[in-house]
């Protein structure tokens, strides 16, 4: 039996019962917007808990009660020209999703993360009398800004998890909001290190590094070989040195272990990223969520990223990155505050040396996690309970 009438309304508003059970639409991309909706999920359902969420989700939404048209990883397409293989697909996904969330007639259209995919749907919503708002605001402030043209037409409001952001937004007319990041809340100021390692086993005296390639296949393809190489390396200069590997999904794992040869005293984790980087004396990671997350363990690490060839030539010619730093602690802090890799520079001979360089003993850690602690606690502002409180405003809830 259909969830709701398939034909599409003229206004949702115009049509819904008065006294209908408030209802959302979300579409969340990868694992980091699974995370961050179903928080937002909770947050709205304090206040309401019998609104009903319906649209994109990954495991953490749909276990919270999202009915999924979609699952979230079929968003989790990177680069400028790896998109256009799947250009076709993420057309039809999009015609379908706008026709079935219209026809759903939800209060209101929330955007989480992959803007490349929301800001499309949220135009075409939009349009159609449906309120919108975009949470997690796309890099624009570091490249191609010309896309917040498509923000202003697109977005009722723009829900930010970094504090400079909104600045940007307000010289382009956009609505938009600091509600802090909810991973700041989740994680304690205190990184719970012993417990963390007692859960994986690991003993109190090990010297552990983790290696995190990222949560897409075409990351971890880029990645993973220099990552392995670099602990091999490593390995050679400590044979004691333990790392941790947690992988985002079965098909990351699958990618990871193909990569090259393991090093010794290597394990995979299913899962499990955040006891990883509570757990280990440094950290190799992709750029992206997981810096942030590493930076909120108070894990001292080296950031690395690789583009496909062609979109890094093309980045570079168009000039579209413009800001000097490219990983989220460093963004932050406004300053070098750990080492970063990018493109060619991604190599295992100069990973390892970075990676042994925050290793060895004397290095300047205290310094290191004071500045980590300081972005820590900008952060936790309660960030899914200002997001909810920022949606149902909105809507006038």
């Amino acid at each position: 039996m259909p969830l709701y009438d398939a034909r599409v309304p003229e206004s949702p508003a115009q049509v819904r019962p008065q006294h209908s059970p408030l209802r959302i639409a979300v579409i969340a991309g990868e694992a980091s917007g699974d995370t961050l909706g179903a928080a937002f999920m909770a947050a709205v359902r304090q206040r309401h808990p019998d609104a009903e969420f319906l649209g994109v989700a990954g495991p953490r939404m749909q276990a919270a009660g999202c009915q999924p048209l979609a699952a979230a990883e079929e968003l989790a397409v990177m680069g400028l020209f790896e998109v256009l293989g799947h250009l076709p697909r993420l057309w039809l996904l999009r015609r379908r999703l706008v026709r079935e969330l219209l026809a759903w007639q939800p209060h209101v259209f929330v955007g989480i993360d992959a803007p490349s995919f929301n800001i499309g749907v949220a135009q075409q919503l939009k349009s159609r009398g449906v309120r919108t708002v975009q949470y997690v605001s796309p890099q624009l402030w570091a490249w191609r800004q010309g896309r917040v043209r498509h923000m202003h037409r697109a977005c009722d409001q723009v829900l930010c998890l970094l504090p400079f952001e909104p600045a940007f937004y307000a010289g382009h007319g956009v609505e938009a909001a600091f509600v802090g990041h909810p991973l700041a809340d989740q994680i304690p100021l205190d990184p719970q290190r012993d417990s963390a390692r007692r859960e994986l086993g690991v003993t109190a005296d090990a010297r552990v590094v983790a290696l995190l390639p990222g949560s897409r296949r075409g990351e971890v393809q880029r990645l993973a070989p220099a990552m392995l190489g670099a602990a091999r390396l490593l390995a050679q200069r400590e044979p004691g040195l333990q790392f941790l590997a947690p992988m985002a999904s079965a098909a990351a794992r699958a990618e990871f272990e193909g990569a090259g040869v393991m090093p010794p005293n290597l394990r995979l984790l299913d899962g499990q990223a955040r006891l990883a980087l509570q757990s280990a004396d440094a950290a190799l990671v992709a750029s992206g969520t997981a810096t942030l997350e590493a930076l909120l363990c108070k894990c001292p690490m080296v950031v690395a990223y690789r583009f496909s060839v062609f979109t890094a030539w093309i980045a570079r010619v168009l000039r579209l990155f413009r800001l000097p730093w490219f990983s989220l602690p460093n963004l932050l802090a406004g300053e070098g505050l750990v080492p970063e890799f990018y493109q060619e520079a991604v190599q295992p001979e100069a990973l390892a040396d970075a990676l042994w360089a925050t290793l060895r003993p004397g290095a300047p850690h205290d310094q290191l996690l004071a500045r980590f602690t300081d972005i820590h606690r900008t952060l936790r502002v309660g960030g899914a309970e200002r997001a909810a409180e920022a949606v149902l405003q909105r809507i006038g809830s």
